[in-house]
């Protein structure tokens, strides 16, 4: 009886060689390819973060306030600012948000109580913030960030009772 020897062939070690690659490749290329859907998904989410962050937060504010006469715009130290009214016991005290120089700010003082716009709390970077009073107890907002994003948002006073 003869046992047969079994013959090797080139392709026997190229196959699995070539198959390795293939799948290296594809490998290599869906990691490049979510490397790069994530980068650009990080840059839009921090894009949009600044303006609309800032609205959201104006927004949270007024419904805070949402009571008759408490929310209004005004001007503190030259620049135009939301201004919501607390009235304390015998005292009156102002929450004043306000855009100066690119930054978003927020400050609360008591009525009489003198400070300059340098003295608020800052809020978030920004190149420009405006408000508007659009109707009785309806304001419009816009907001643009530092990468020049613009955001708007049009905000009511649900109450119009004390």
């Amino acid at each position: 009886m003869r046992f047969r020897v079994k013959q090797r062939h080139m392709i026997d070690f190229l196959f699995p060689v070539a198959l390795f690659f293939v799948f290296a490749l594809s490998a290599l290329t869906v990691i490049l390819l979510a490397t790069r859907i994530y980068q650009s998904t990080t840059e839009n989410s921090s894009l949009n973060y600044t303006s609309k962050t800032s609205l959201s937060y104006i927004s949270e504010k007024i419904h805070q306030h949402d009571t008759k006469d408490m929310v209004s715009i005004g001007t503190f130290d030259g620049c135009d600012a939301l201004v919501f009214r607390q009235d304390t016991g015998d005292a009156a005290y102002f929450t004043y948000i306000y855009s100066y120089q690119g930054e978003l700010k927020e400050i609360f003082l008591k009525d009489g109580a003198e400070t300059n716009a340098a003295a608020g709390q800052t809020i978030l970077k920004i190149q420009d913030f405006s408000v508007e009073q659009v109707a009785d107890g309806l304001f419009a907002f816009r907001c643009t960030d530092e990468a020049g994003q613009t955001a708007s948002a049009v905000i009511g006073i649900r109450s119009k009772m004390s």
